[in-house]
């Protein structure tokens, strides 16, 4: 299937799943109607070969953090490596960050730490941090807002799945909420539900690829391409059509990525 413009917001073409296919998986996200992607970086060790993947595709473009799941891995972020990294005119976000306490809850503290590092990267740079939150939601809903309070940011919740009280939290403060393949999946209409209960110009839409394949590809691995099924089922929610669905959600991430809308700027 093939729509107009559409953005995915989240992937990590950089995964091993991907080796030695760069090219036709970028190919074939343009042929779908995805013309740009964010890819992620998770370990600022590997940012070098994420920063290369956008430097090597038009319409590619990257950010970088330590995955929650990693902090207490990996030295601790400092605001000023961030900083540095935003300089790069296709760096456009800071992330992913956040909390996970499913599979990494003995590192709670150190979570946190980097969390509170990230979002005041944010808001030296004006880049949206890109969250990752994960049987955490008080915490995550206390951080971002005493992080907000004490000086405004811009944020997107990436492969939203929590409750709806962190999407109101979230959404209370201006962020976004992006839309991944797990909507698709017929158990998840507690999450289509939250979704629908939001305002259209909030939402994202992304893949998470190589995981979180959408129906009609579940269980096969992710690829950017696939963002436009997901965009099917966010057009139901929404009562609109799919063009019109893509449009928006392309709107909104070009209001909230602007480094990305201008084309990669300094």
């Amino acid at each position: 299937m093939t729509l107009p413009d559409i953005v995915d917001s989240h992937c990590h073409l950089d995964f091993p799943d991907f080796e030695g296919e760069m090219a036709r998986i970028v190919e074939s996200a343009r042929a779908a109607g995805v013309r740009r992607m964010v890819t992620i970086c998770t370990k600022l060790g590997n940012e070098p070969r994420v920063r290369a993947i956008a430097e090597d595709f038009e319409g590619v473009f990257y950010a970088a953090g330590t995955h929650p799941m990693s902090a207490a891995e990996e030295p601790l972020v400092t605001v000023e490596q961030l900083v540095a990294l935003a300089r790069h005119p296709k760096f456009v976000g800071i992330g992913e960050t956040g909390l996970d306490y499913h599979y990494t809850a003995d590192s709670a503290e150190v979570q946190k730490a980097s969390l509170r590092l990230h979002i005041e990267a944010a808001q030296e740079t004006g880049l949206p941090l890109i969250i990752h939150a994960r049987a955490a939601d008080e915490d995550m809903a206390a951080i971002l807002t005493e992080g907000y309070r004490r000086r405004p940011y811009s944020c997107v919740m990436h492969c939203f799945s929590s409750g709806a009280g962190l999407a109101r939290a979230a959404l209370d403060l201006g962020f976004y909420l992006s839309m991944s393949g797990i909507v698709t999946f017929p158990k998840s209409q507690e999450l289509r539900d939250i979704f629908a209960a939001a305002p259209l110009e909030r939402i994202l839409l992304e893949t998470d690829s190589p995981y979180l394949a959408p129906v009609p590809r579940r269980g096969k691995r992710n690829e950017p391409a696939y963002t436009a099924f997901t965009a099917v089922t966010g057009a139901a929610l929404f009562g609109v059509s799919v063009e019109e669905f893509a449009t928006a959600t392309t709107a909104n991430f070009d209001r909230l990525f602007h480094k990305a809308a201008a084309g990669g700027a300094a």
